[in-house]
């Protein structure tokens, strides 16, 4: 745990740095150039940031990108790994959401914040990158009846966004990551540079139970079954790589490219009617709820970067969403799209703490060296696994097939604190647990038609029974694995709700008062056949019943991956970049 000097001392350099601005960066919307450009792109976010570097490496396509959020330069909290739980709950970089009352959880009120700074989510989540399985984006494929988003389409799109990078303490990595499996694009992945007190445990666990707990030696292969060495977004110097420092630091000082920060979209205004369908390439933005609000219009197209809880909200806001919900609270219907909003997904995570045997602690080296636990995200392993066949009950696999989990293990050498404080005193490990292959579903609907508030958020964690039952044998799973010899002597006993829960109704209750978000939430203008009448965006990522909008972000994900969601928002971001190349020049 961070002291509570170190503590204080972080935060002073957020709100330092929060207050500078990169002289290449408006902040003014009063001093942008001009109102006209051929791509207006909303949030600079994960998608956001790859879209403008991708559109502007075109010189004849003039960008402006939009930004609620402040710039990352000099935020301690988004360069030093170790330091990403520092920027949660509530910091001045983030959308400081929460959920409402939770009926699957007893009624709990989560914490669902997303970051609203450059970078978005890439700059503040906890930076484990796995892209998907092979599994997970055919089954996007089949859905969507377009083998454009299958696995093998997908590839040149995965391997251009990342690569691997040695990590900051440049150890021999052999046996722990297959370089074969990997591209060569700007964000930079690594495995962990410092290892910490579990390490080798996890892994010779692996080993001894490999009939249910499997070494996988790369979880990028495509086949994400098995326990794996954590990799993450994080270069060989020991800091994070996210979209800012990947995508758009290096390009703004491009002639085409403009960037407005500090600046909330307010909606989409209709600027003319084709074909019978409504034109939406009007941009209103303002920096205050009773600010005077401004206009830019995008020659080509506007889009929509904004992620899942943003991109709903103002496309409802816009009078694109369900006539009839939209009537009731004053908003004219322009485009009926009863969809927007609706089937929101996410992983539920809950933490399993048990008591170690050992004096070990952190250090600080990173802050002088670059060096030491902070060049390393909170856990340094993870495992994907697949729950047995009677879990199920008889119910469809929700799992997209067999190279896809139903479950995930993250393991952190310490007491990661979720929806349990941290106890004054002794040692634990956590092993984390999270529901990859969700069933149930939520929502984000307005609350309001004032832009500046926030939506009603609703990831309707754990109310498909499935969920449940897959939890509890996710909890049941941790405790077979901590009986392995490397913990014998180690692990003296359980700790906390969960460690004195035994049968699975036990389990299952303690679940309810434990989970929280791992936030990963998708899907909420979901991607659907061109022709089909349900979902929001169709194969191309344009926005159904409209012209000159088009949806770049988790949004449009047709079902959530069995995976963590940045390296698929990456890999759609690339796709979608080379559709609109492909539309417009």
């Amino acid at each position: 745990m961070l002291s509570s000097r170190s503590t204080a001392f972080i935060f002073c350099y957020i709100l330092l740095f929060c207050a500078s601005v990169d002289a290449l960066l408006y902040t003014d919307p009063k001093k942008l150039p001009k109102i006209h450009y051929d791509f207006v792109i909303v949030g600079a976010g994960t998608a956001g940031n790859v879209m403008a570097n991708r559109l502007t490496e075109n010189g004849q396509f003039s960008v402006l990108v939009i930004e609620a959020g402040v710039n990352n330069e000099g935020v301690l909290a988004t360069t030093v790994p170790f330091l990403a739980p520092t920027s949660q709950p509530a910091s001045p970089i983030l959308w400081n959401y929460t959920t409402v009352p939770q009926k699957g959880l007893d009624n709990r009120v989560l914490g669902y914040s997303r970051g609203r700074i450059l970078g978005g989510s890439s700059s503040v989540n906890f930076m484990t990158y796995t892209r998907g399985s092979d599994d997970d984006y055919d089954r996007w494929a089949k859905l969507v009846e377009d083998q454009v988003w299958s696995a093998k389409n997908l590839e040149p799109y995965y391997l251009k966004s990342s690569r691997l990078v040695p990590p900051a303490d440049h150890h021999n990595t052999n046996g722990q990551v297959n370089p074969v499996v990997h591209g060569n694009g700007p964000v930079k992945i690594s495995v962990p540079g410092f290892p910490t007190d579990i390490d080798a445990r996890v892994i010779n666990s692996s080993h001894e139970l490999s009939s249910q707990f499997p070494f996988n030696l790369d979880v990028q292969s495509g086949n994400t079954i098995g326990i794996s060495v954590v990799q993450n977004t994080v270069d060989s110097q020991g800091r994070r790589s996210s979209s800012a420092t990947a995508y758009l630091q290096s390009i703004l000082d491009r002639p085409n490219l403009d960037v407005l920060i500090q600046t909330q979209v307010t909606r989409l205004k209709q600027s003319g009617i084709t074909s019978r369908k409504p034109i939406f390439k009007v941009v209103e933005f303002a920096q205050s709820s009773t600010g005077p609000r401004f206009q830019v219009t995008a020659n080509n197209e506007v889009i929509l970067c904004t992620g899942t809880i943003n991109t709903p909200q103002i496309l409802m806001l816009s009078g694109i969403g369900d006539a009839i919900t939209l009537k009731k609270i004053g908003i004219t219907p322009i485009v009926d799209l009863p969809d927007v909003g609706q089937n929101l997904q996410d992983h539920p995570i809950l933490s399993n703490y048990f008591v170690v045997n050992t004096t070990n602690t952190f250090d600080t080296e990173w802050n002088t060296t670059g060096e030491g636990l902070f060049v390393d995200a909170p856990g340094n392993t993870l495992g994907f696994l697949r729950v047995n066949q009677s879990v199920l009950h008889g119910v469809a696999d929700p799992s997209a097939g067999p190279k896809s989990g139903h479950f995930e293990m993250i393991f952190a050498d310490g007491f990661a604190v979720t929806a349990e404080a941290s106890p004054a005193s002794g040692n634990y490990i956590t092993v984390n647990t999270a529901v990859v292959s969700p069933s149930s579903r939520g929502s984000i609907t307005l609350a309001s038609t004032d832009p500046f508030a926030f939506p009603n958020m609703d990831p309707a964690f754990l109310t498909a029974s499935l969920d449940v039952s897959i939890m509890v044998a996710a909890v049941k799973a941790v405790r077979q694995f901590v009986t392995a010899s490397p913990w014998r002597g180690y692990i003296t006993s359980r700790f906390g709700n969960m460690g004195m829960a035994n049968t699975d109704e036990e389990i299952a209750a303690a679940s309810r008062l434990g989970v929280v978000t791992i936030w990963h939430p998708t899907s909420t203008a979901m991607m659907s056949p061109a022709n089909a009448s349900w979902g929001v965006v169709d194969t191309r990522l344009l926005v159904k019943g409209t012209v000159g909008l088009r949806i770049v972000d988790a949004s449009v994900f047709p079902v959530i991956p069995a995976g963590h969601t940045v390296g698929p928002v990456y890999i759609v971001a690339e796709r979608a970049a080379d559709f609109i190349k492909s539309e417009w020049c």
